[in-house]
């Protein structure tokens, strides 16, 4: 029986010209095609995601059972920034006061955090029009500000945020999270059990393949006589590769292994002045979305790493993971959170956060071993996430707990 979905966001990743759109593009699209009317409210200030420039305070975009709603609302250029905060008020006021006469009544609105700001539209919108209220967690809020951003839970911000995030918890009729481990972080929200569903990051066919990065770019940073340790993504604050680094100054004098970094990011030109002298470090640029599956290629082990966080120990759920199965190369993961993903498919290997040390002993024993048994690991990850993660699968489970 079909249902009509609303879908609000501050952040939505919409595939376009220049994106491939992410998880909330791929869900929303699939349980459209399943035969649902699905709307779609947003607005036009995602940094991370190519957007449209709007020239009237709303622009929808029509794909038959999916439109998408673009508000339009004050933009920030620095994450850390108090205009992001004012656009987060911004996007609220907009929502509320949108024309909902445009839009078919919903059965169902999904609420998806980030913003907690939405959790209170959700509220009205659930009395509104008598529907079942979904609240998505992406992000774990305000936790990560805690753990990861230096503000103290006294700060009145994250009170006001914590008050947000428990109402969410109770008085939601279904609470899902990309997180795996979600559930002991509501219990301990809430003081009591209730019952959250994972609904992760997936694939969707169009990610794999892609297009092919030119040949120059491989002949300069790659030599398949070397033991190739790739890093794939931003290089910036969160990434944690203080660590990296100093794994390959440790093996500076190993002459087989290589540490190559393929990205761009606030920290690249820093950690550049500071490890640029090493001849086992390779800065090899950013390449185009498209085209990081043929990069990936030709690495021998994938790497990423977190920093120490509580926020890890309630799983992750990486789009860096996803690419990096799909890829069919090993993992190597400098992570001390809930394991997920690459332990289930038994693809990778884990070792500490922060820990330089074990990571440069486990870059060497990688690269001594056999390269067939590690294509052999790789190989293994990319068919548990074909099996396991396409969006039409997890549209269908996601259907399942909200209809």
């Amino acid at each position: 029986m079909s249902k009509t979905i609303w879908y609000v966001s501050k952040y939505f990743s919409a595939k376009t010209v220049n994106s491939l759109g992410g998880r909330d593009w791929f869900l929303t699209n699939k349980m459209a095609e399943k035969g649902h009317q699905v709307r779609v409210i947003t607005s036009d200030s995602n940094m991370a995601f190519d957007i449209p420039e709007l020239d009237a305070p709303v622009m929808v975009d029509d794909f038959g059972r999916l439109q998408v709603f673009w508000l339009k609302t004050l933009k920030y250029k620095v994450p850390k920034s108090i205009r992001r905060v004012l656009g987060w008020f911004h996007f609220e006021w907009n929502v509320f006061w949108l024309d909902k006469k445009r839009l078919p009544a919903p059965d169902v609105v999904i609420i998806s955090s980030l913003s907690l700001l939405t959790i209170v539209n959700g509220f009205f919108l659930k009395r509104k029009y008598q529907c079942k209220l979904v609240f998505e967690v992406r992000d774990i809020w305000p936790l990560t500000i805690i753990e990861e951003g230096g503000f103290g839970r006294r700060n009145p911000f994250v009170m006001f945020l914590s008050l947000l995030e428990w109402l969410a918890y109770k008085y939601s009729d279904v609470v899902v999270g990309t997180m795996p481990n979600l559930t002991q972080h509501v219990e301990a929200v809430l003081g009591y059990k209730r019952l959250v569903h994972c609904v992760p990051m997936g694939f969707d066919e169009s990610m794999m393949g892609g297009d092919e990065v030119d040949k120059d770019f491989i002949e300069n940073n790659f030599d398949s006589r070397f033991f190739n340790v790739v890093h794939a993504g931003a290089i910036g604050i969160t990434n944690a590769l203080e660590f990296f680094f100093e794994a390959a100054k440790k093996l500076k004098s190993n002459s087989r292994v290589r540490f190559i970094l393929v990205g761009d990011g606030a920290l690249k030109q820093f950690y550049e002045e500071k490890y640029g002298y090493l001849d086992n470090v390779f800065f090899a640029g950013k390449v185009p979305k498209r085209q990081v599956q043929s990069v990936l290629k030709n690495a021998d082990v994938v790497y990423f790493s977190v920093f120490k966080s509580r926020v890890w120990d309630y799983g992750q759920s990486l789009n860096k993971v996803v690419d990096y199965m799909l890829s069919g190369k090993p993992v190597l993961a400098s992570f001390s959170g809930y394991p997920s993903m690459i332990n289930e498919a038994e693809s990778g290997f884990f070792v500490p956060s922060e820990d330089s040390e074990a990571l440069a002993q486990e870059i060497e024993r990688l690269s001594e071993s056999p390269r067939p048994a590690l294509y052999q690991v790789g190989a293994r990850g990319a068919k548990w996430i074909v099996e396991n993660r396409s969006y039409s699968k997890l549209a269908d489970q996601y259907l399942s707990y909200i209809v």
